[in-house]
């Protein structure tokens, strides 16, 4: 068959030749309405494959002249029919409790504990759509930890087409009351004393593990329990203990977690426990470590400095739930590699009608810079012991996956919840049905400052406005995850098939939106590795024969061409 080819000017990109044009009118522009008024240039394929290709040479070498091909209409597919047949395909698995037969594009991380830490359970959360394995520090021991590690390798050794990532959440300077014989009923208007003595627990008094509290607290502050399940609000003070009366009372157990509204205590972020714990992160070889209460991005240097010492490939996610992050919230970013909405504790240090706010700033400010963004925390609390969630956990979960979240993750629902399976399924079907209503088309406007100096990010948003147009997937060669990540961040309309040769790189971009990552050994010919490609996505009956996919050729490290050549193919299988 014959190969068509269209060739674009490099000065044509609205990414590198700026104008009084508004950027959003500019990206529309993009979008043919008339495939005949293109300029195609005619070649023949010894593959028998139609392939259009879209190839920029940095070095602006010289071009063949073009010829007028004729395209009829009947070649452009609309986009009323590509959104319809998107969610006629997303509408076949939507019924509440079914296996998962559409990719999904958001991504759901589970924590593991005592309800979802065997064998049986992880490989059931896997096939129910879990992508990312989640270990809470702040519970179990290392050798429940290594358990759990062990059987999500086992479980990515023995799949053919999935892949689970490991993130390690760390315990961080949590403030928490001490050991109580029994629990504690505390009413409204009954006085309560915290002390930093040790070992005390009675009906009107008990410890609490940091030294500084009574230095961190004021007269007149509320102090929170649990995250505000009880409060209570300072009185008076001593040199050694904090004398509240109870405004929301409740049944107080023994080591609560402790939160003053409006303050974060004045502990490091990284405390010698989460330091023992990195450490055995870097010897398991996880793929992500979320830091608990970061306030400002010199943790994250710290810790980004000790792993590159270590020679350990591990992302840093901070976790956004302290009020001394927010002022912050700009460079802590910067500095990582994404960041993690922890509604919770964020919930409890800042009034709660700011969650929501922040909770779509944070995301627009991941997305503008590239960065993976985790919205986490209650988001189906209700099914730690329902079976099914309220109707407002379900809008919380569409809302995540609106406002352009990569991962939305569940906590106590699966790690010591009574139906962990059934969460995730709703997680699944929730997800799938509200992206079945986004059209593609949406860029982050700002994403071209982060990475502007990079050829690689014009031709992500080519690609981007190609598979939106076509309504096409895309495939793309990586062995460092980049050119999937940086694709997966403008939010193309199809799936991002990430080939690579790297299991680390695999398991990683498990985390990223609209990323399907599989493991493949490169051949030294790029046709053979194309072709071989293609029929792998066939045989998994990711694509069908005579569909339309998008391959691109770019990134950091050049595969199969030269470091000054980009291009993007589209072929038909």
């Amino acid at each position: 068959m014959a190969q068509v080819v269209a060739t674009r000017s490099i000065h044509s990109s609205p990414l590198t030749n700026p104008s009084s044009t508004p950027l959003h009118s500019q990206f529309h522009s993009l979008k043919p309405s008339n495939f005949a008024s293109k300029l195609l240039i005619r070649k023949t394929n010894g593959n028998n494959c139609v392939r259009v290709s879209v190839s920029i040479n940095a070095r602006r070498s010289a071009r063949a002249e073009p010829e007028v091909v004729p395209v009829t209409p009947a070649d452009v597919p609309k986009a009323d029919d590509e959104i319809l047949n998107l969610q006629e395909r997303a509408d076949t698995s939507v019924s509440m409790w079914s296996k998962p037969t559409v990719k999904r594009k958001t991504k759901i991380v589970c924590t593991i504990g005592p309800s979802t830490n065997t064998r049986e359970m992880i490989w059931k959360l896997a096939e129910a759509g879990m992508n990312v394995a989640r270990m809470n520090m702040s519970h179990g021991d290392h050798a429940s930890h290594q358990k759990v590690i062990d059987l999500v390798k086992e479980y990515n050794a023995q799949s053919k087409d999935n892949v689970i990532a490991i993130m390690l959440d760390t315990k961080g300077p949590e403030v928490r009351s001490g050991d109580l014989p029994q629990p504690v009923m505390l009413s409204p208007g009954q006085e309560f004393t915290f002390t930093i003595k040790r070992g005390v627990g009675t009906a009107d008094c008990v410890s609490v593990n940091y030294d500084d509290f009574v230095n961190d607290v004021d007269v007149g502050d509320m102090l929170l329990v649990d995250g505000g399940m009880m409060s209570l609000v300072v009185k008076s003070k001593t040199e050694d203990s904090v004398n509240c009366e109870v405004v929301d009372g409740g049944e107080l157990k023994s080591r609560r977690h402790l939160n003053v509204r409006g303050k974060s205590a004045t502990l490091p972020s990284i405390t010698e426990k989460d330091w023992d714990d990195i450490k055995f992160g870097v010897d398991n070889k996880v793929d992500f470590y979320a830091v608990s209460f970061v306030k400002d991005a010199a943790v994250v240097h710290e810790l980004k400095n000790y792993l590159k010492s270590c020679g350990a490939d591990i992302h840093v996610i901070p976790k956004i739930e302290s009020a001394d992050s927010i002022p912050n919230l700009h460079s802590i970013i910067a500095a990582s590699d994404g960041a993690m909405v922890a509604r919770g504790d964020l919930g409890a240090e800042l009034p709660v009608e700011e969650v929501p706010l922040l909770q779509e700033e944070i995301i627009r400010l991941c997305r503008s810079m590239g960065k993976a963004v985790i919205v986490a925390t209650n988001m189906l609390e209700s099914m730690i012991v329902h079976p099914t969630p309220t109707r407002a956990e379900v809008s919380d979960i569409a809302i995540a996956v609106r406002e352009g979240a990569d991962a939305v993750m569940l906590s106590g629902e699966t790690a010591h919840g009574k139906f962990p399976l059934k969460a995730v399924k709703v997680m699944h079907t929730v997800s799938l049905r509200t992206e079945a209503t986004i059209t593609g088309g949406e860029t982050p406007l700002s994403l071209g400052q982060a990475l502007k100096n990079h050829m690689s990010e014009m031709f992500a948003f080519h690609a981007t406005m190609m598979s939106n147009t076509l309504g096409t997937s895309l495939v793309v060669f990586t062995r460092t995850g980049f050119m999937a990540i940086l694709l997966s961040h403008y939010r193309p309309s199809g799936t991002i098939f990430a080939f690579t040769n790297e299991k680390t790189v695999q398991q990683r971009l498990a985390l990223y939106q609209g990323v399907s990552p599989i493991y493949m050994q490169f051949s030294d010919d790029a046709e053979e590795t194309f072709a071989d490609a293609l029929t792998l996505l066939q045989e998994q009956g990711m694509v069908k024969k005579g569909e339309q996919i998008a391959l691109v050729q770019s990134g950091r490290q050049p595969i199969w061409r030269y470091q000054s050549t980009h291009n993007i193919q589209v072929r038909k299988v």
